[in-house]
């Protein structure tokens, strides 16, 4: 009686322990996911509130919030509110900032070559193809070795391709490449060497001061980016005539950055949320561009905005003014000329894909809404 009695109680404590052992075995193979207080982070965008641009920032932060939950937060103020527009990147390689929303044409004061992401033809890639190349060809290892070699200290997202940016707004239209010539003008980046190229006295101002300029007469023209940026910011308040497609930023794209420091010090289950953030608000961005984008643009013609096509020589100008300056930077900069010979091949490649499969989207739309 008394081994009958002790055999289910020696059962019972086998199947304790092995029930206890299974349990620890899911907690061993389970992920360790951190439950720390959260975690708030301070954004300066380069944009003035009433921009899209500063609302494209917001939907990136929105993205991160809600996929965080309690987790982390992003808190995303207007430019000049901490650091003044183009001193972002400083502000947040030294911590003032925990990150910024901008592009990096603005830092092209650091080192020429970072003017590269945005600025020019780009080989013939659009804005989403120098994406690609970015992130699959060399691009986002280039930049990193720039920003190493620059000793700013930041951890780089790029997103968001932007369409091609009007030539610019003007008080009379551009009718000849001569037009151009003794004209003070406003743009960035190494368009600032294409329009100078051209004969024009080029004054890089933020986003937010360059209407008021154009209305005090300071500058005679001036570029910013999209239909739905230059209604909000006042350009047709001030000038009626806007010169359409341009080669001088058709490539360009956002970017967005953390202090490395504050990136570093996340667990890697947020580090992941960042990185899928940065890839939907990407594709956000550029679906929202499109329905704002078209609506603006027909709200800015029933406002009395005359648009015009920039002549081709003006395009081809600006293509010969380009070549030159690719030709001198390449020399002075061994950087540069890294970054140009990586576009450059990956363009050749992917360009010629790209042009003989796509087919002339113009040619459907005259069909359905050309004049007969």
């Amino acid at each position: 009686m008394t081994q009958k009695s002790q055999q289910p109680a020696a059962r019972r404590r086998f199947l304790q322990n092995a029930s206890a052992g299974a349990v620890g075995a899911v907690a061993a193979a389970a992920p360790m996911v951190s439950r720390a207080q959260t975690v708030t982070l301070r954004f300066q965008s380069t944009w003035p509130a009433r921009d899209i641009f500063h609302e494209y920032a917001n939907d990136f932060a929105k993205k991160i919030n809600d996929m965080a939950g309690n987790r982390m937060k992003i808190e995303v103020l207007p430019a000049g509110a901490v650091v003044p527009a183009f001193q972002l990147l400083e502000g947040v390689a030294k911590g003032t900032l925990d990150g910024g929303h901008g592009v990096v044409a603005y830092h092209y004061g650091k080192n020429s070559a970072l003017a590269l992401w945005g600025s020019g033809p780009g080989y013939g890639m659009d804005p989403n193809m120098l994406l690609s190349w970015h992130y699959y060809g060399g691009g986002e290892a280039l930049l990193q070795e720039i920003y190493k070699a620059t000793n700013i200290d930041v951890v780089s997202f790029l997103y968001g391709p932007m369409p091609t940016q009007p030539f610019g707004w003007f008080k009379k239209p551009i009718a000849r490449v001569e037009d151009v010539r003794g004209m003070k003008f406003r743009t960035v980046g190494l368009a600032v060497d294409m329009y100078t190229d051209m004969g024009a006295a080029v004054n890089p101002l933020p986003g937010g001061e360059i209407v008021p300029a154009l209305d005090r007469g300071l500058i005679d023209g001036a570029e910013f980016n999209n239909a739905t940026s230059d209604r909000i910011l006042g350009f047709p308040d001030v000038v009626k005539n806007c010169m359409l497609q341009s080669f001088h930023q058709s490539t360009e794209q956002f970017e967005i950055l953390f202090n490395r420091a504050k990136y570093n010090a996340l667990p890697g289950e947020l580090k992941k949320i960042i990185d899928h953030a940065v890839e939907a608000a990407s594709a956000d961005m550029s679906w929202k561009a499109v329905d704002r984008n078209s609506k603006d643009y027909a709200e800015l013609k029933r406002a009395g905005v005359n648009f015009y096509k920039t002549p081709d020589a003006i395009l081809r100008a600006q293509l010969a003014s380009w070549d030159k300056i690719m030709e001198k930077k390449s020399a002075e900069n061994p950087l540069f000329k890294k970054v140009l010979d990586s576009q450059r091949a990956f363009a050749q490649r992917a360009g010629a894909w790209q042009n003989d499969y796509l087919v002339d989207f113009k040619m459907a739309y005259n069909h359905y809404f050309g004049r007969r």
